[in-house]
Protein backbone atom coordinates (compact mmCIF):
# COMPACT_ATOMS: atom_id res chain seq x y z
CA UNK A 1 0.00 0.00 0.00
CA UNK A 2 1.37 3.52 -0.85
CA UNK A 3 2.19 6.06 1.30
CA UNK A 4 -0.69 8.34 -0.01
CA UNK A 5 -2.88 5.53 0.56
CA UNK A 6 -2.08 4.93 4.00
CA UNK A 7 -2.21 8.85 4.40
CA UNK A 8 -5.71 9.05 3.56
CA UNK A 9 -6.85 6.28 5.38
CA UNK A 10 -5.36 7.63 8.52
CA UNK A 11 -7.18 10.84 7.83
CA UNK A 12 -10.72 9.54 7.21
CA UNK A 13 -10.33 7.42 10.24
CA UNK A 14 -9.10 10.18 12.32
CA UNK A 15 -12.65 12.32 10.43
CA UNK A 16 -14.66 9.60 11.89
CA UNK A 17 -13.16 9.97 15.12
CA UNK A 18 -14.21 13.43 15.35
CA UNK A 19 -17.49 12.70 14.50
CA UNK A 20 -17.76 10.29 17.50
CA UNK A 21 -16.40 12.86 19.55
CA UNK A 22 -18.21 15.33 18.85
CA UNK A 23 -21.75 13.18 19.37
CA UNK A 24 -20.85 12.28 22.49
CA UNK A 25 -19.36 16.12 23.77
CA UNK A 26 -23.08 16.81 22.53
CA UNK A 27 -25.02 13.95 24.49
CA UNK A 28 -22.95 15.09 27.39
CA UNK A 29 -24.27 18.97 26.82
CA UNK A 30 -27.91 17.53 26.64
CA UNK A 31 -27.46 16.05 29.72
CA UNK A 32 -26.30 18.51 31.84
CA UNK A 33 -28.69 20.94 30.18
CA UNK A 34 -31.72 18.34 31.12
CA UNK A 35 -30.27 18.19 34.61
CA UNK A 36 -29.83 22.00 35.00
CA UNK A 37 -33.28 22.52 33.83
CA UNK A 38 -34.63 19.80 36.33
CA UNK A 39 -32.68 21.30 39.29
CA UNK A 40 -33.91 25.20 38.11
CA UNK A 41 -37.38 23.53 38.52
CA UNK A 42 -36.96 22.51 41.80
CA UNK A 43 -35.48 25.55 42.86
CA UNK A 44 -38.37 27.31 41.68
CA UNK A 45 -40.52 25.17 43.28
CA UNK A 46 -38.95 25.51 46.75
CA UNK A 47 -38.36 29.57 46.70
CA UNK A 48 -42.43 29.52 45.11
CA UNK A 49 -41.09 31.59 42.08
CA UNK A 50 -41.39 30.77 37.92
CA UNK A 51 -38.65 31.28 35.32
CA UNK A 52 -39.81 32.63 32.43
CA UNK A 53 -38.05 30.67 30.08
CA UNK A 54 -39.22 27.32 32.11
CA UNK A 55 -42.54 28.01 33.43
CA UNK A 56 -44.31 25.72 35.63
CA UNK A 57 -47.94 24.56 36.08
CA UNK A 58 -49.43 26.25 39.21
CA UNK A 59 -53.36 24.17 39.85
CA UNK A 60 -54.20 26.83 42.92
CA UNK A 61 -54.01 29.68 39.42
CA UNK A 62 -55.72 27.17 37.23
CA UNK A 63 -58.41 26.81 39.50
CA UNK A 64 -58.87 30.21 39.88
CA UNK A 65 -58.65 32.02 36.56
CA UNK A 66 -61.47 29.27 35.56
CA UNK A 67 -63.86 29.99 38.29
CA UNK A 68 -63.32 33.34 37.21
CA UNK A 69 -63.96 32.62 33.35
CA UNK A 70 -67.36 31.05 34.38
CA UNK A 71 -68.46 34.36 36.74
CA UNK A 72 -67.64 36.02 33.53
CA UNK A 73 -68.73 34.07 30.74
CA UNK A 74 -72.05 33.27 32.76
CA UNK A 75 -74.73 36.03 31.69
CA UNK A 76 -73.45 35.76 27.97
CA UNK A 77 -74.41 31.86 28.32
CA UNK A 78 -77.67 32.58 30.03
CA UNK A 79 -78.32 35.16 27.81
CA UNK A 80 -77.35 32.04 24.43
CA UNK A 81 -79.74 29.53 25.67
CA UNK A 82 -82.86 31.41 26.88
CA UNK A 83 -82.47 33.83 22.91
CA UNK A 84 -83.16 30.27 21.78
CA UNK A 85 -86.84 29.99 23.48
CA UNK A 86 -90.32 30.88 23.14
CA UNK A 87 -92.36 32.92 25.56
CA UNK A 88 -93.82 29.62 27.08
CA UNK A 89 -90.28 27.92 27.42
CA UNK A 90 -89.26 30.73 29.08
CA UNK A 91 -91.62 30.77 31.90
CA UNK A 92 -91.77 26.91 31.88
CA UNK A 93 -88.33 25.43 31.82
CA UNK A 94 -84.82 25.70 33.69
CA UNK A 95 -82.83 28.88 33.38
CA UNK A 96 -80.16 26.65 32.16
CA UNK A 97 -82.00 24.49 30.04
CA UNK A 98 -82.94 24.45 26.73
CA UNK A 99 -86.46 24.56 25.62
CA UNK A 100 -88.71 22.22 23.26
CA UNK A 101 -88.22 24.28 20.65
CA UNK A 102 -85.28 25.96 19.04
CA UNK A 103 -86.80 29.65 18.70
CA UNK A 104 -83.70 31.62 18.26
CA UNK A 105 -83.97 33.13 14.39
CA UNK A 106 -87.84 33.23 14.95
CA UNK A 107 -86.88 35.68 18.42
CA UNK A 108 -84.58 37.45 16.24
CA UNK A 109 -87.00 38.18 13.50
CA UNK A 110 -89.34 39.38 15.65
CA UNK A 111 -86.91 41.39 17.24
CA UNK A 112 -86.33 43.24 14.62
CA UNK A 113 -90.35 43.69 13.24
CA UNK A 114 -91.85 43.84 16.48
CA UNK A 115 -93.76 47.52 17.48
CA UNK A 116 -93.01 48.71 13.52
CA UNK A 117 -89.49 47.16 14.05
CA UNK A 118 -88.43 49.85 16.17
CA UNK A 119 -85.20 47.88 17.64
CA UNK A 120 -83.79 48.40 14.28
CA UNK A 121 -84.40 52.53 15.43
CA UNK A 122 -83.25 52.02 18.83
CA UNK A 123 -79.80 50.30 17.30
CA UNK A 124 -79.27 52.86 14.68
CA UNK A 125 -79.71 55.92 17.37
CA UNK A 126 -77.17 53.75 19.54
CA UNK A 127 -74.72 53.48 17.41
CA UNK A 128 -75.37 57.72 16.34
CA UNK A 129 -74.56 57.75 19.77
CA UNK A 130 -71.27 55.85 20.03
CA UNK A 131 -70.02 57.12 16.69
CA UNK A 132 -70.54 60.81 17.08
CA UNK A 133 -70.20 60.65 21.14
CA UNK A 134 -67.53 58.59 21.77
CA UNK A 135 -65.68 59.04 18.80
CA UNK A 136 -65.63 62.72 19.15
CA UNK A 137 -65.00 61.94 22.86
CA UNK A 138 -61.97 59.88 21.68
CA UNK A 139 -60.83 62.42 18.78
CA UNK A 140 -60.55 65.38 21.91
CA UNK A 141 -58.81 62.73 24.50
CA UNK A 142 -56.24 62.60 21.63
CA UNK A 143 -55.74 66.05 20.90
CA UNK A 144 -55.71 66.94 24.79
CA UNK A 145 -54.02 64.78 26.14
CA UNK A 146 -51.14 64.69 23.49
CA UNK A 147 -51.22 68.53 24.03
CA UNK A 148 -51.04 68.84 27.68
CA UNK A 149 -48.41 65.87 27.58
CA UNK A 150 -45.68 67.79 25.06
CA UNK A 151 -46.14 70.80 25.50
CA UNK A 152 -45.86 73.71 28.19
CA UNK A 153 -47.97 76.36 28.74
CA UNK A 154 -48.83 78.44 31.95
CA UNK A 155 -52.24 76.90 33.57
CA UNK A 156 -51.03 73.75 32.66
CA UNK A 157 -51.07 72.83 36.57
CA UNK A 158 -54.12 74.16 36.83
CA UNK A 159 -55.87 71.64 34.32
CA UNK A 160 -54.21 68.76 35.81
CA UNK A 161 -56.29 69.96 38.91
CA UNK A 162 -59.44 70.15 36.74
CA UNK A 163 -59.07 67.01 35.29
CA UNK A 164 -58.53 65.13 38.47
CA UNK A 165 -61.59 66.67 40.13
CA UNK A 166 -63.98 66.02 37.04
CA UNK A 167 -62.78 62.14 37.42
CA UNK A 168 -63.71 62.27 41.02
CA UNK A 169 -67.26 63.76 40.65
CA UNK A 170 -69.14 61.26 39.38
CA UNK A 171 -71.57 61.06 36.32
CA UNK A 172 -75.00 60.57 38.02
CA UNK A 173 -74.09 63.88 40.36
CA UNK A 174 -74.31 65.89 37.01
CA UNK A 175 -77.63 64.28 35.16
CA UNK A 176 -79.85 66.94 37.02
CA UNK A 177 -77.73 69.53 36.47
CA UNK A 178 -77.20 68.91 32.56
CA UNK A 179 -80.82 68.34 32.22
CA UNK A 180 -81.74 71.76 33.65
CA UNK A 181 -79.33 73.24 30.80
CA UNK A 182 -79.61 71.48 28.38
CA UNK A 183 -83.87 72.31 29.20
CA UNK A 184 -82.90 76.09 29.40
CA UNK A 185 -81.34 75.53 25.99
CA UNK A 186 -84.14 73.73 24.60
CA UNK A 187 -81.93 70.60 23.40
CA UNK A 188 -84.07 67.94 25.60
CA UNK A 189 -85.71 65.00 23.47
CA UNK A 190 -83.26 65.37 20.17
CA UNK A 191 -80.12 63.51 20.09
CA UNK A 192 -77.78 66.55 21.49
CA UNK A 193 -79.02 65.56 24.66
CA UNK A 194 -77.10 62.73 24.56
CA UNK A 195 -73.98 63.64 22.16
CA UNK A 196 -72.75 66.44 23.23
CA UNK A 197 -72.38 64.72 26.86
CA UNK A 198 -71.03 62.10 25.58
CA UNK A 199 -68.50 64.18 23.93
CA UNK A 200 -66.36 65.06 27.28
CA UNK A 201 -64.34 61.90 29.19
CA UNK A 202 -62.17 63.02 31.82
CA UNK A 203 -60.84 59.51 32.18
CA UNK A 204 -59.90 59.44 28.37
CA UNK A 205 -58.29 63.00 27.84
CA UNK A 206 -56.20 61.82 31.51
CA UNK A 207 -55.49 58.48 30.30
CA UNK A 208 -54.09 60.13 26.77
CA UNK A 209 -52.15 62.28 28.71
CA UNK A 210 -49.98 60.20 31.03
CA UNK A 211 -49.47 57.14 27.99
CA UNK A 212 -48.18 60.71 25.47
CA UNK A 213 -46.14 61.34 28.36
CA UNK A 214 -44.67 57.59 28.51
CA UNK A 215 -44.49 56.24 24.60
CA UNK A 216 -43.65 59.73 22.54
CA UNK A 217 -40.33 60.58 23.09
CA UNK A 218 -39.38 64.12 23.34
CA UNK A 219 -35.89 63.61 21.57
CA UNK A 220 -38.19 62.12 18.47
CA UNK A 221 -40.15 64.93 18.00
CA UNK A 222 -37.10 67.83 18.34
CA UNK A 223 -35.53 65.82 15.62
CA UNK A 224 -38.94 66.15 13.36
CA UNK A 225 -38.70 69.38 13.98
CA UNK A 226 -34.98 70.19 13.22
CA UNK A 227 -35.79 68.61 10.08
CA UNK A 228 -39.08 70.92 9.37
CA UNK A 229 -41.80 69.35 10.22
CA UNK A 230 -45.39 70.62 11.21
CA UNK A 231 -46.57 69.99 14.41
CA UNK A 232 -49.64 68.88 12.57
CA UNK A 233 -47.39 66.49 10.06
CA UNK A 234 -44.75 65.92 13.04
CA UNK A 235 -48.33 64.85 15.28
CA UNK A 236 -49.81 62.55 12.17
CA UNK A 237 -47.01 60.71 11.26
CA UNK A 238 -45.28 60.29 14.18
CA UNK A 239 -46.80 60.44 17.33
CA UNK A 240 -50.27 58.75 16.21
CA UNK A 241 -48.73 55.76 15.05
CA UNK A 242 -46.96 55.38 18.75
CA UNK A 243 -50.56 56.27 20.67
CA UNK A 244 -52.14 53.60 18.80
CA UNK A 245 -52.53 51.55 22.23
CA UNK A 246 -53.67 54.47 24.10
CA UNK A 247 -56.02 55.39 21.60
CA UNK A 248 -57.75 52.01 21.18
CA UNK A 249 -57.81 51.96 25.32
CA UNK A 250 -59.71 55.15 25.29
CA UNK A 251 -62.13 54.39 22.27
CA UNK A 252 -63.16 51.52 23.70
CA UNK A 253 -63.70 53.14 27.09
CA UNK A 254 -65.43 55.61 25.47
CA UNK A 255 -67.69 53.53 23.36
CA UNK A 256 -68.77 50.83 26.26
CA UNK A 257 -69.44 54.01 28.17
CA UNK A 258 -71.83 55.20 25.85
CA UNK A 259 -73.23 52.21 24.15
CA UNK A 260 -74.61 50.97 27.97
CA UNK A 261 -75.25 54.71 28.84
CA UNK A 262 -78.59 54.33 31.00
CA UNK A 263 -79.59 57.32 33.20
CA UNK A 264 -79.03 60.22 31.01
CA UNK A 265 -81.47 59.14 28.28
CA UNK A 266 -84.15 58.25 30.84
CA UNK A 267 -84.14 61.79 32.01
CA UNK A 268 -82.93 63.92 28.53
CA UNK A 269 -85.39 61.48 26.03
CA UNK A 270 -88.97 61.14 26.46
CA UNK A 271 -89.54 60.00 22.54
CA UNK A 272 -89.16 56.21 21.68
CA UNK A 273 -88.04 57.36 18.19
CA UNK A 274 -84.94 58.72 20.03
CA UNK A 275 -84.04 55.92 22.35
CA UNK A 276 -80.94 53.72 22.86
CA UNK A 277 -80.98 49.86 23.30
CA UNK A 278 -80.66 50.68 26.79
CA UNK A 279 -84.12 52.70 27.49
CA UNK A 280 -85.68 50.72 24.55
CA UNK A 281 -85.44 47.06 26.13
CA UNK A 282 -86.00 48.46 29.67
CA UNK A 283 -89.64 49.44 28.46
CA UNK A 284 -90.10 45.99 26.43
CA UNK A 285 -88.68 44.94 29.79
CA UNK A 286 -91.43 46.58 31.89
CA UNK A 287 -94.33 46.14 29.34
CA UNK A 288 -95.69 43.28 31.30
CA UNK A 289 -96.22 44.89 34.48
CA UNK A 290 -98.69 47.47 32.52
CA UNK A 291 -102.35 47.28 32.06
CA UNK A 292 -102.70 45.03 28.83
CA UNK A 293 -99.39 44.54 28.51
CA UNK A 294 -98.01 41.70 26.79
CA UNK A 295 -94.91 39.61 28.33
CA UNK A 296 -92.23 39.24 25.73
CA UNK A 297 -89.20 38.11 28.08
CA UNK A 298 -87.93 36.01 25.07
CA UNK A 299 -87.50 39.25 22.97
CA UNK A 300 -86.33 41.33 25.55
CA UNK A 301 -83.02 38.24 25.85
CA UNK A 302 -83.01 38.59 22.11
CA UNK A 303 -82.52 41.81 21.98
CA UNK A 304 -79.83 42.14 24.88
CA UNK A 305 -77.63 39.31 23.16
CA UNK A 306 -78.20 41.48 20.13
CA UNK A 307 -76.86 44.72 21.75
CA UNK A 308 -74.15 42.94 22.80
CA UNK A 309 -72.57 41.19 20.08
CA UNK A 310 -71.09 44.72 18.43
CA UNK A 311 -69.00 45.09 22.04
CA UNK A 312 -67.57 41.32 21.49
CA UNK A 313 -66.82 42.63 18.05
CA UNK A 314 -65.14 45.50 18.79
CA UNK A 315 -62.83 44.39 21.76
CA UNK A 316 -61.74 40.77 19.30
CA UNK A 317 -60.72 43.28 16.59
CA UNK A 318 -59.28 45.83 18.74
CA UNK A 319 -57.23 43.67 20.93
CA UNK A 320 -53.90 43.15 18.63
CA UNK A 321 -53.51 46.97 19.29
CA UNK A 322 -53.64 46.24 23.02
CA UNK A 323 -51.37 43.67 22.82
CA UNK A 324 -48.90 45.60 20.81
CA UNK A 325 -48.47 47.86 23.94
CA UNK A 326 -48.07 45.47 27.06
CA UNK A 327 -44.25 45.57 26.52
CA UNK A 328 -44.18 49.16 26.06
CA UNK A 329 -41.57 50.20 29.32
CA UNK A 330 -40.26 46.37 29.84
CA UNK A 331 -37.11 47.02 27.74
CA UNK A 332 -34.49 49.32 29.94
CA UNK A 333 -33.24 51.94 27.49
Amino acid sequence: MSAAAVEGRLTAEGLKEQERAARRAERARQRRVARDEKAERRRAARSGFANVANPRRSTLMTVLCAIFAVYCLFPFVYLLINATKTQADFTSTFGLGFGRSFALWDNITTVFTYHGGVFGRWLVNTLLYVVVGAGGATLLAIMGGYALAKFRFPGRRAVFAVIIGSISVPGIALAVPQFLLFAKLGLTDTPWAMIIPSLISPFGLYLMWIFSEQAVPTELLEAARVDGASEWRTFRTISLPLLAPGIVTTALFTIVATWNNYFLPMIMLKDENWYPLTIGLNQWKDQASTAGGQAIQNLVITGSLITIVPLVIAFLCLQKYWQSGLAAGAVKE
